[in-house]
């Protein structure tokens, strides 16, 4: 019976993610400490084909401030929660700044990458949330 309890215990998986989770609220206000703008957390959970929790989406108004941003995200979640990224992409383009965290990935956009790729609306079916101020 004890091997049963086991295997049962073994079905449930990871814990997923929640807003009130140190790493989402690391990241957010990581970006909000580098004026980062117009940021948007999508709720992935409930869409069986996201390959993440949420996507945090932020815009930066110059390459600088891209740079400033990501750096910040990376440092802080390593601080606060000791966890360094899957990977991240986009340094050398300075366009678009991608931080994969598994079940969080940040996106840091300029305007225009932002305007053209609309992951706002590519991910419509996931509650969005705004977290400016």
């Amino acid at each position: 019976m004890s091997n049963l309890k086991l295997l049962d215990s073994r079905k449930k998986g990871p814990t997923k993610l929640t807003k009130a989770s140190k790493i989402f609220k690391t990241i957010i206000k990581a970006i909000q400490d580098k004026k980062g703008e117009q940021i948007v957390s999508l709720d992935l959970r409930n869409i069986s084909e996201a390959v993440s929790d949420f996507f945090i989406v932020c815009q930066a108004s110059n390459n600088n401030q891209l740079r400033a941003i990501a750096d910040n995200v990376e440092e802080e979640v390593k601080k606060q929660c000791g966890e360094n990224p899957y990977k991240h992409e986009g340094r050398q383009a300075e366009q678009w700044i991608l931080i994969d965290y598994v079940n969080i990935v940040v996106h840091v956009m300029l305007p225009e990458p932002r305007k053209f790729y609309q992951l706002e609306e590519l991910w419509s079916d996931a509650p969005a949330t705004e977290h400016n101020g």
